[in-house]
């Protein structure tokens, strides 16, 4: 499948068949983050992989996670984060965010679905897995095998803003 249409074809699944994700898919989606790029290749990015029923049921407390028999709390450690001299940006969020978008489309060509949940209770995250003070949770990606059925691959055209309104060309 070509990667514009993998991009295509993933979306936001909010219900999951109880099932467990298998472990050769988890490795693909862990993989998938492994590779994703980084500011100064700095590498700050941390993940903790959540499938236990405990682990689970700690972090549903923070997060809605749909159901989903699988958890990432993607984080990034703000020691080893890149810095932009010019005003002090730390690059955690944007490291955290392009390692959970390859997760997601990894997800999304195992045949799984996946969601971004970014509200959730950074402190109740933090508290329920002991995180040292360096090391922010950024975002949460809940996955599993989707129960129902797939949004329309074609549903860009109508739910997008066009392209006009995307670009500005200078």
């Amino acid at each position: 499948m070509s990667f514009t249409n993998l991009a295509k074809k993933r979306c936001s699944i909010r219900a999951y068949e109880p099932r467990p994700v298998e472990p050769e898919k988890i490795a693909a989606i862990v993989e998938a983050a492994h590779v994703a790029p980084s500011a100064a290749n700095r590498q700050p990015v941390r993940l903790i992989q959540v499938e236990s029923a405990e682990g689970l049921a700690k972090l549903g407390k923070s997060a809605n996670l749909y159901g989903a028999p699988l958890a990432f709390v993607v984080c990034a450690d703000a020691e080893r984060a890149w810095k932009r001299s010019f005003d002090g940006m730390v690059s955690t969020d944007i490291d955290a965010s392009i390692a959970c978008d390859h997760m997601m489309l990894a997800a999304a060509d195992q045949g799984l679905g996946s969601v971004w949940i970014c509200a959730f209770d950074p402190a109740g995250v933090r508290a329920a897995f002991d995180l040292p003070a360096s090391l922010v949770p950024v975002n949460i990606l809940a996955v599993g095998h989707a129960e129902g059925e797939w949004k329309s691959p074609e549903r860009h055209a109508a739910e997008r803003i066009p392209i006009s309104e995307l670009v500005t060309k200078a």
